[in-house]
């Protein structure tokens, strides 16, 4: 076999090189593969030389070379509101940068969206059992490319719900066999009521109170009837004599106008996103079932028909199926809620009367 002569070897590649000959330039131009994304077919780059010292394709670049600085893209971001609920508070889930409708849950409970305010919204809530502590909150909204986790935490605090033995007729108490078939239907109206399928909201504004007035019982005290009878309240009391106006605290359908043996004499307005309001013990009823009205349109009177202690409201609300404190629900923002990228944030007070 011949010796390999090196000068001779030399003076072929220059003369190659000189010549632009397409075999040599194959053999040492590799095609290069980038932004390859798990699941996307590869594309080759442009083929071509490396400078003398240029990084090898796909090397890790150390020394004294800074890493790429990338200016951040604007994706979906998270706003939940309160940030430091307690037990039995409606919680309002915001998104805003998505590019369709996201899902999620809030302590493993499905969240329910619905456009809103250029964005998307869930109204969800906590149970009057939860206990203190963080409650998770996870959201996937889709954006310009793949899908992004947004992740928030509620920090829940003590519920402080308070102690209270009342008297009332014996009646309330230990119902008679002949109205319990009333009870029953009351139930069944109320199931009825609160069936209404889900839709957008059908308010605009943020939440105010049916009546100014001083309030005589929050939400969530557990009460003895005569001392024997165990519950909890899940309204507001609102003081007032008999025969003064209640109104609607927002937007809605009236679904239900109705004596009811505890409740008394009851309206029910539906507001969508899963939202009701509740009007209960009301002297006299001014609607119908069906009627659709705005924030601040009678309602009734303030009563004490039903099972009461003297004449008052009693003002209920429920959001995606459970009783929540109506007081939050004022301070609920429904205009433009903060936002900040996986946090949860708090609106400021709302200033309701």
């Amino acid at each position: 076999m011949p010796a390999r002569n090196p000068s001779a070897a030399r003076v072929l590649v220059l003369s190659l090189l000189a010549s632009g000959s397409p075999v040599l330039a194959a053999s040492t131009a590799p095609a290069v593969v980038t932004g390859s994304v798990p699941g996307a077919a590869a594309t080759p780059t442009a083929s071509g030389l490396r400078a003398p010292g240029a990084p090898t394709p796909g090397a890790v670049l150390q020394g004294e070379l800074a890493p790429l600085k990338v200016a951040p893209v604007d994706g979906p971001r998270l706003s939940l509101q309160p940030a430091n609920p307690k037990p039995g508070d409606p919680v309002l889930v915001t998104v805003s940068g998505a590019s369709s409708l996201p899902t999620g849950t809030l302590a493993g409970r499905p969240l329910r969206f619905f456009a809103w305010n250029n964005g998307y919204a869930a109204l969800s809530s906590l149970p009057v059992e939860q206990v203190e502590g963080s409650v998770p909150v996870d959201v996937t909204a889709p954006g310009r490319g793949l899908p992004v986790l947004l992740s928030g935490v509620l920090n829940v605090g003590a519920p402080g719900f308070r102690e209270r033995e009342l008297r009332v007729a014996n009646k309330y108490v230990k119902p008679p066999k002949a109205v319990k078939a009333r009870m029953e239907a009351d139930r069944k109206a109320f199931a009825a009521a609160f069936a209404q399928p889900f839709q957008k909201p059908l308010f605009g504004r943020n939440f105010a109170w049916p009546r100014e007035a001083t309030v005589t019982a929050p939400f969530g005290d557990r009460r003895s009837f005569n001392g024997k009878l165990q519950t909890q309240h899940f309204g507001v009391d609102l003081d007032g004599a008999t025969g003064s106006p209640v109104v609607a605290a927002n937007d809605g359908t009236v679904v239900m106008t109705r004596d009811n043996y505890a409740s008394g004499n009851t309206v029910l307005v539906h507001h969508g996103a899963g939202l009701y309001t509740a009007y209960f013990h009301l002297s006299r009823i001014d609607v119908k079932d069906g009627a659709q009205v705005k924030q601040g349109d009678p309602l009734g009177l303030v009563g004490s028909t039903g099972r009461v202690t003297g004449p008052h409201l009693h003002w209920g609300v429920k959001a995606d199926d459970r009783w929540v404190d109506g007081q939050t629900l004022l301070k609920l923002d429904f205009t433009g809620a903060p936002e900040a990228p996986g946090v949860a944030t708090n609106a400021p007070g709302l200033g309701n009367p």
